[in-house]
């Protein structure tokens, strides 16, 4: 796999992790470990499938869904990746 720069993976983290703890109420711990254990995480890290140019809102979006039904494909953002 073609991994993207760990300054995107910092960046998605830190701000995916805060939206999880507000909107959750999780524990800075328990977010973290739900975001990098994610299939969410493992896409945002492929190059080839161009994550990074989505914003943070689109990358919590994914993680939501993935999170809810287990997919991450049934965000908005994704429905046309199979």
């Amino acid at each position: 796999m073609n991994k993207i720069s760990s300054r995107y993976l910092i960046y998605y983290s830190k701000e995916v992790v805060e939206m999880l703890m507000e909107k959750y109420d999780f524990s800075f711990f328990e977010a973290y470990r739900k975001f990098l254990n994610s299939k969410t995480y493992k896409l945002i890290e492929d190059k080839n499938c161009a994550m990074y140019e989505f914003g943070s809102p689109a990358i919590f979006d994914i993680l939501e869904n993935e999170l809810i039904t287990g997919v991450p494909q049934n965000s908005v953002y994704l429905r046309s990746i199979d």
